[in-house]
């Protein structure tokens, strides 16, 4: 378990470093917000803050740092006027396309030389892992 907690841990640090250098004005939690509205088509700031398990000022901060880089905007829900719905720009598309494609390049060069067999093995182990969910009333 003590393995596994280390390399977590180096796999975020990393993740957040590399983050910063694919496209300096766009953080990791950035980057994974732009992300869940694209595959999302859009959803209210409460959704991301309970779907990312993160306080909702935090979101508040991330998506207002969004909106003034023109990247992501608030629209009326068609549904309920009451409502708006974070949806993302040209521009918020344009720069996740660009950072997905270098994040995909970097996975793709690092693991380049491992066999179809254990790449599938990750892959299921990372599923698996992401999709826990505590159970009710678990701390």
């Amino acid at each position: 378990m003590e393995t596994i907690h280390r390399e977590l841990t180096v796999f975020a640090r990393r993740a957040r470093a590399s983050a910063g250098r694919m496209h300096p004005e766009l953080s990791l939690v950035s980057y994974t917000l732009l992300g869940h509205l694209e595959e999302s088509g859009g959803c209210r700031a409460t959704d991301l803050a309970r779907h990312y398990a993160l306080d909702k000022s935090t979101i508040s901060r991330q998506v207002t740092a969004l909106e003034r880089a023109g990247l992501i905007e608030r629209r009326l829900d068609p549904e309920d006027h009451r409502v708006q719905v974070l949806q993302l720009t040209d521009a918020g598309r344009r720069i996740l396309a660009q950072v997905t494609e270098s994040r995909r390049a970097a996975f793709h060069e690092r693991l380049a030389d491992w066999p179809a067999e254990d790449l599938d093995r990750f892959a299921g182990y990372l599923t698996r892992y992401n999709a826990w969910t505590p159970s009710p009333g678990a701390a």
